[in-house]
């Protein structure tokens, strides 16, 4: 791990607590990444098998000296148990830093008591939280890059409150039966920037929630999980307002969801000026949805007048195979339906040779080039055309 700022003294108690900063092997071909720092030669001794402490070899964690010389893998408790007294929902935790950089390592949430003990494991377990593996929370200028996170309790990496943000070259990687292992979540933040990535969790490759806007998602491989998802918004009435979101460039295999937008009945707010772009699916459910009415509870969820608004969302050059026969799926609100949604170069097969098809309500939009399955909403009055604050891939505002 790299930093640029003063990051151990802007670390909460519960890092230096928990942490001590294990280091299990230095990094090699075998996980992934090249050694980014070669360690001093006493380590290099040590087999790759071995434990050691950080602390023993100079590591200060003052937020004054460089501790950046010792290179390795940190690794979580594996006892949940150690959480008792603290906050179950963080491991690894950054607030306030600016101008901080991420750079090269792994990091090994150790989950998997976790999640046995998850209600979507085992029903007769009560719902609870698990940590997130790393979050960094109000910073601004941010760069994470060349990292591998595996195993999170729970999801993987979380921005939330951050400003110009750049993540690179990650890797994501848990059991496809992990529950709620989002890989990359992003919440109330603004000018972000991933691209290539290789995500292969048990939920959202990559979650975008409330009052985020100036996203952009390039270049991202998504293998299992819930595909790539605006959402969920809404929930326990409150209000939620995402836009000015872009996907382009995406491969998808074997995901639960392609390209989603969730919201619960009852929000407030709007998801809107969002489009999706050069995606290549294969084998995916529901490659294309948005679901008004989502309820991810233990009990029904009751029906409601309001919901979130969405509205002015594009599907664009979205190509490949789907593992159901309803390949688009437009369930909208009776009293604020979806408007403006528009759908250009779709072609989208049954990966069992059958047919497939759309599925329609309360959703009005408009459609060109090639489209199939057929669309089947309402036309809109006007043809769609979307102005986005980009510029050859890049954010128009300086990241």
């Amino acid at each position: 791990m790299m930093s640029k700022s003063r990051v151990f003294s802007s670390l909460s108690t519960q890092f230096l607590v928990l942490i001590h900063l294990f280091v299990c092997s230095c990094f090699s071909k075998e996980n992934g990444f090249e050694p980014l720092i070669q360690l001093p030669s006493k380590l290099r001794r040590i087999s790759s098998g071995s434990v050691y402490n950080v602390n023993d070899y100079g590591a200060k964690g003052d937020g004054y000296n460089n501790d950046t010389q010792i290179s390795g893998t940190i690794v979580a408790p594996n006892d949940p148990e150690l959480w008792h007294g603290l906050n179950p929902r963080k491991w690894l935790y950054f607030l306030g830093v600016k101008h901080l950089s991420v750079e090269g390592g792994v990091i090994d949430g150790m989950g998997e008591k976790w999640w046995m003990r998850s209600c979507k494991v085992n029903k007769t377990n009560p719902c609870s939280h698990a940590p997130t593996a790393v979050t960094f929370h109000k910073c601004k200028n941010l760069m994470v890059t060349n990292l591998m996170i595996v195993n999170s309790q729970q999801m993987h990496i979380a921005f939330s409150s951050c400003i110009r943000v750049k993540v690179s070259h990650l890797k994501v990687i848990a059991p496809i039966w992990s529950p709620n292992t989002d890989a990359i979540h992003i919440s109330r933040s603004t000018y972000v920037e991933v691209k290539s990535v290789i995500i292969e969790t048990g939920d959202d490759c990559v979650s975008i929630v409330s009052n985020s806007s100036r996203v952009r998602i390039m270049d991202i491989s998504c293998k299992a999980g819930h595909g790539i998802s605006i959402g969920s918004l809404g929930k326990y009435n409150s209000c939620s307002q995402v836009h000015d979101v872009v996907v382009d460039g995406a491969f998808l295999s074997n995901t639960q969801n392609g390209l989603r937008i969730k919201t619960w009945q009852g929000g407030s707010g709007f998801a809107e000026k969002i489009t999706f772009k050069n995606v290549l699916m294969e084998n995916v459910s529901n490659p294309i949805i948005i679901d008004q009415y989502y309820c991810d509870s233990r009990t029904p969820c009751k029906n409601q007048t309001t919901s979130v608004e969405v509205r002015n969302i594009s599907f664009m050059g979205i190509k490949g195979t789907s593992a159901t026969e309803e390949a688009i799926r437009f369930a909208c609100g009776d009293s604020s339906p979806c408007e403006r949604i528009y759908l250009k170069d779709i072609e989208l097969l049954s990966i069992s040779g059958g047919t497939t098809s759309s599925f329609c309500w309360q959703v009005k939009g408009s459609s060109s080039g090639q489209v199939y399955p057929l669309p089947c909403f309402s036309c809109s009055q006007s043809f769609i055309k979307q102005n986005f604050l980009i510029r050859d891939g890049n954010l128009e505002a300086s990241l």
